[in-house]
């Protein structure tokens, strides 16, 4: 504490009340932060000049348009690849399956980042590849765009089939996208590849928007009705620990 700048730290504390009231005035904040009126009101002057605080007509301050361009650039730079990375890493370890992260790429999914199998049979799944998003993995990302989306996007797709578990049947994918977003996760069997499976689950930003999802997938062997609560609850886990790192609030 001796190193610190006492001004800067109490300053901080000011700007910290911002964080759980919308607006104060001088005599809040010096109610609450039980400082002399002078001091504060000094400091909440400088915050004023350099614009990270705004006082209105009646006295009462917010945080300033500074701030919002500050969080504006932190979003941007938040590179969610080098977030997952580790996170994939420790996934892959634990349960020896492919892992993928996914995003959405126009009318498609890109797989945008992939930690390989530690078996010696691999699934082909490069990054840059891209993937219907009415199929395997991707369907994570459909289901949670706002429902006029994926509506538009159901009226407009033909449901090809790519592998022999492809869902065709739109009512059926419909029924399908309703259970992920209630249970959190997307099973997929034989939909992007024969002899395949897939879970996914959805990775949420710090304003609570779906921006990716994170995936297991490998043999369908290795993915059996008594392994797969296992998997995908550690999917599951893995998606939130990558969304609290982008800044998700529980």
């Amino acid at each position: 504490m001796e190193n610190k700048n006492k001004t800067v730290i109490k300053s901080m504390a000011i700007l910290n009340l911002f964080l759980t009231h919308a607006k104060l005035n001088l005599n809040e904040v010096i109610e609450l932060l039980h400082m002399p009126k002078t001091s504060v009101h000094r400091m909440l002057t400088s915050l004023e000049d350099m614009q990270l605080l705004d006082k209105d007509e009646d006295g009462y301050y917010s945080l300033g348009l500074l701030f919002l361009q500050f969080g504006q650039l932190v979003a941007q730079r938040l590179d969610i690849r080098q977030i997952a990375l580790p996170v994939m890493k420790a996934l892959r370890d634990d349960v020896e399956e492919a892992v993928n992260l996914i995003v959405k790429y126009g009318k498609e999914a890109m797989y945008i980042e992939k930690q390989d199998t530690t078996q010696p049979v691999r699934l082909y799944t490069a990054i840059g590849r891209k993937s219907p998003l009415y199929a395997g993995d991707s369907r994570i990302i459909l289901a949670y765009l706002p429902e006029e989306e994926v509506e538009q996007y159901l009226n407009e797709i033909h449901l090809q089939p790519i592998g022999y578990g492809t869902i065709t049947d739109k009512e059926k994918l419909r029924l399908i996208i309703e259970e992920t977003r209630r249970s959190g996760y997307t099973i997929s069997r034989s939909e992007l590849e024969n002899y395949t499976s897939a879970i996914a689950a959805p990775i949420y930003d710090h304003k609570g928007h779906v921006v990716a999802g994170i995936s297991v997938a490998g043999l369908d062997i290795r993915f059996s009705e008594e392994r797969l609560p296992l998997l995908v609850e550690k999917v599951k886990t893995a998606a939130m620990d990558i969304s609290l790192k982008l800044g998700y609030k529980k």
